[in-house]
């Protein structure tokens, strides 16, 4: 971050990059995806390395093409790339292999944040947040929700920094962090806690052979579609309408 292009510090043009990341998918649109905030949050950094207007132009085509990625995955993204063009600009990494190098890292994180972060980690804050309100602990629902849009943005900020510091190196430090089977543990999380909303809904008081015929039926059905025998569709049907007998009969 103390590395100068001139007389200009890289590093304000950074956080100006850093901060233009919250509104990667502002510009969001069917031909390019995210290409325009992506693209909006690399002009500073670009700016700051580029002296040469000719070079400069050329860095901001390599930006303008189709992009996408998780969002919570831009400030790493963005502080990559710019520690990237920076070896670029000093001859020590090929131009031609910056395309192959950003599709292969955004799609990856992508599938990542997917998984980890809109599959697991945002349906736990929901999840727990209604188990909380149910609870009536309205507090405690509120400061987890502060809690992890803090932890998120801690997040962004130390990713940001290992990108523009490590490079490509924080990729393989960012293997070692075994996210996949994180993700897999926050679904067990999750499972638990639907349970907890069930016990707390529960209309009446709790039979023990009602929760293992619950159980039978619910395992049975995700078989079924798991091993693709019935539409998943028919089964949110079944689901609903033992539902209505349940609560009825």
């Amino acid at each position: 971050m103390e590395e100068k292009t001139g007389k200009r510090s890289l590093g304000p043009a950074f956080v100006r990059s850093f901060l233009r990341c919250y509104f990667a998918s502002a510009g969001f649109n069917t031909r390019g995806l995210q290409n325009v905030g992506f693209s909006y949050a690399m002009q500073p950094g670009l700016e700051a390395i580029y002296d040469d207007p000719a070079e400069l132009a050329k860095a901001r085509k390599r930006y303008v093409k189709h992009f996408n990625s998780h969002p919570f995955w831009a400030p790493l993204l963005v502080a990559i790339f710019l520690s990237v063009e920076v070896q670029i600009r000093d001859g020590r990494f090929p131009e031609l292999l910056l395309d192959k190098l950003k599709n292969t890292t955004s799609y990856t994180l992508s599938a990542i944040g997917d998984s980890v972060f809109s599959g697991s980690g945002l349906i736990f804050w929901a999840l727990a947040t209604v188990n909380l309100l149910l609870a009536g602990l309205h507090t405690q629902a509120m400061l987890l929700g502060i809690g992890m849009f803090v932890g998120l943005q801690i997040f962004k900020v130390f990713t940001f920094w290992s990108g523009i510091s490590k490079g490509l190196g924080f990729l393989d430090e960012l293997k070692r962090w075994d996210l996949i089977n994180w993700g897999e543990r926050l679904k067990f999380a999750n499972g638990f806690l639907v349970l907890l909303i069930w016990v707390q809904l529960w209309p009446r008081p709790l039979n023990v052979w009602d929760w293992y015929g619950g159980a039978v039926v619910l395992g049975g059905l995700g078989w079924v579609v798991t091993t693709g025998k019935v539409a998943r569709e028919i089964v949110a049907v079944i689901v609903v309408v033992l539902g209505l007998l349940v609560k009825f009969v």
